[in-house]
């Protein structure tokens, strides 16, 4: 068994860091939450006093964090994971961020004699609690290798993208594509209330027809049809236009979501920009 340690255990890193004590590897954690470094504690994890004790005399390293600009801080500097680290460790970043950073981020570790993934999920809280989350790999194919087993006991579908950052790569074209239709979905489902169509009738059709897709069938945007699902994230902004690609429907989609997140949205799930369309 491993000795891992594990940087941000919050919603989606706590459950994840539970799930590899359940296989009976020995974690360490931290996080600026003291409220989720105790829910490891409780479940038989070791606090760290900083990210860098967490990285300190351990074989690898996962991190969950909320953004690219807290991934730099974190990992790079005299301060950072990549300094404090032993030789020869493997870093798996389970944070969703740019393709830029990531590629930054691992190509400092590998000159620095480590190996480095970046990990990405699908599954939500749900399928962190569960152990049934998809990752999303972008590395070499022995950084891969040496990733596998860790984060088979965390997610149930582990796929190699490619190399460093691919990762981030396929988890922001998978972002676009639930953005796009969820604006979609909410915008067929107004026209449907409009016209007097319920909404259990509206899904019972378009759920069993061309129209079915993730956004409606596990995540319907209006009360009724589905139970509440996990987060999903909207576009991320700016990856498309930073390598050339043309993406008019993401961009739109990328739009309507900064101008909901700019009001009513600001501290609301994505799924609520239904409320926004019914007003317009």
């Amino acid at each position: 068994m491993a000795r891992i340690g594990f940087v941000g255990v919050g919603n989606m890193g706590g459950p994840m860091a539970l799930n590899l004590l359940k296989a009976g590897h020995s974690v360490k954690v931290f996080d600026l939450s003291t409220d989720a470094v105790a829910a490891c504690v409780k479940g038989g994890a070791e606090a760290s006093e900083s990210a860098a004790a967490a990285a300190s005399g351990v074989g690898i390293v996962v991190s969950m964090l909320p953004k690219g600009d807290h991934v730099r801080a974190v990992y790079l500097g005299t301060d950072g994971l990549l300094a404090a680290a032993d030789p020869g460790t493997l870093f798996i970043d389970c944070s969703t961020i740019d393709v830029a950073t990531a590629r930054d981020v691992e190509k400092e570790a590998t000159a620095g004699g480590m190996m480095m993934v970046d990990a990405p999920v699908s599954g939500g809280v749900g399928g962190a609690a569960a152990g049934t989350l998809t990752f999303m790999v972008g590395g070499s194919k022995s950084a891969f290798e040496a990733a596998k087993p860790i984060l088979e006991a965390m997610g149930a579908n582990i796929v190699h993208t490619g190399g460093p950052g691919n990762g981030q790569a396929a988890k922001i074209c998978n972002n676009m594509i639930l953005g796009i239709s969820m604006v979609g979905v909410c915008e067929a489902f107004v026209l449907a209330e409009k016209l007097g169509l319920e909404h259990q009738t509206m899904f019972d059709i378009v759920s069993t027809a061309s129209g079915q897709c993730w956004s409606l069938t596990s995540y319907c945007p209006v009360p009724g049809p589905v139970p509440a699902s996990p987060e999903g994230p909207s576009p991320q902004s700016g990856s498309a236009e930073g390598f050339g690609a043309s993406t008019a429907l993401g961009k739109a989609a990328m739009d309507l979501y900064e101008t909901y997140v700019s009001g009513e949205g600001k501290a609301a799930d994505f799924s609520g920009i239904v409320n926004m369309i019914r007003k317009s």
